[in-house]
């Protein structure tokens, strides 16, 4: 499908939990690409989807098979009311990453649930879905995919920063496009607020006021992925056995937060080597974090508009549909370390 003007929905879940994020955006090709979002909005979860969710990672494959199954439904009802709310009729696709479960690339193996045929025979609409699994297959990471996105839509910034469960940074060097996780942010900062019955630290107030734990800050800056070189990708499994074990018997959350925060801005800022950043993502909000990344770089740190900020993710999955629907790359092998670059993704109609 090859044409110079499209009309898509795109629709990013998190590792976060915040919630579901949809974007109505329309894509033109003259000379290069360039869009416009019309409407945007983040649907957020009920505390059972969190919970399960959460969760999820540790279920067996038939519950997993059966969640699956049930988020399809609940994705399918989230953009049937999206679509009913903007008065949108027609579109050339619903474009979704759906909901990362399990990330084990170095054991061939991903899983993004919401990502059945029954999405696209329920809304009656093309979808186009699954961006990770064949990468995985080709040897690559599966992650990140949105480093395509940088390329096309904001060429003009040396570094695309996202703040969200992880950080992750895509820039070029040498005439190719790098691109990697850095460290956990959001899953981290957010899973700390919980236990004081909070979805997350607004601004991170509650990090500026705690005390530094230099112990805890020398253990995480010792984990031995920092080490590794890039294309390297994060998931929670990883962080649920490297970093909430060190947080075992911490009782004051204000500085566990206020650590946490100092190593992410220390990892974070080293990534960074000058030039412009644009930073997006739900982190872009906590400005304890950004004072952190700032102090450790200096780049210079854009904060964009809150549109652009809440959903790029969103805007980029639909950018990459749009690229598999016309069978063009839509993942670069340079980031995700797969066999050769490719268009992923499957279509259903």
């Amino acid at each position: 499908m090859k044409k110079n003007n499209y009309n898509v929905i795109g629709l990013m879940s998190g590792t976060s939990l915040d919630g579901i994020d949809l974007a109505h955006v329309n894509f033109t090709f003259s000379e290069g690409w360039n869009y416009r979002i019309f409407a945007a909005e983040t649907i957020p979860y009920s505390a059972a989807w969190q919970k399960t969710l959460s969760e999820a990672v540790f279920y067996d494959d038939l519950r997993l098979k059966e969640l699956n199954e049930d988020y399809t439904a609940y994705l399918a009802e989230v953009i049937a009311e999206f679509l009913s709310r903007n008065n949108i009729s027609e579109v050339d696709a619903i474009c979704s990453h759906g909901h990362t479960i399990k990330h084990e690339p170095q054991n061939g193996f991903t899983l993004q649930i919401g990502n059945l045929p029954k999405l696209a025979t329920t809304l009656k609409k093309t979808v186009v879905c699954d961006f990770r699994v064949q990468d995985v297959e080709l040897g690559g990471q599966g992650a990140p995919l949105v480093p395509i996105g940088d390329e096309f839509l904001f060429p003009e910034f040396d570094y695309c920063l996202n703040l969200g469960g992880f950080a992750n940074v895509s820039t070029r060097e040498n005439d190719t496009r790098l691109a990697y996780d850095i460290c956990a942010v959001n899953t981290v900062l957010n899973w700390l607020a919980n236990k004081m019955d909070l979805a997350f630290d607004d601004d991170g107030k509650i990090a500026a006021t705690g005390m530094t734990d230099s112990d805890l800050l020398e253990k995480l800056e010792k984990l031995p992925f920092y080490d590794l070189q890039p294309p390297k990708s994060l998931g929670i499994e990883w962080v649920n056995a490297h970093i909430f074990p060190l947080f075992e018997g911490k009782k004051d959350i204000a500085s566990a937060l206020n650590t946490y925060t100092i190593h992410a801005g220390r990892e974070i800022g080293k990534s960074l080597a000058g030039g412009k950043v644009l930073v997006t993502g739900g982190g872009t909000f906590n400005s304890f974090l950004i004072s952190q990344i700032q102090k450790n770089t200096s780049a210079e740190i854009i904060l964009p508009p809150a549109e652009t900020v809440n959903y790029k993710e969103a805007l980029i999955f639909a950018f990459l549909g749009v690229l598999k629907l016309r069978e063009e790359i839509n993942v670069l092998s340079s980031v995700t370390g797969a066999s050769r670059d490719h268009s992923s993704g499957v279509i259903y109609s």
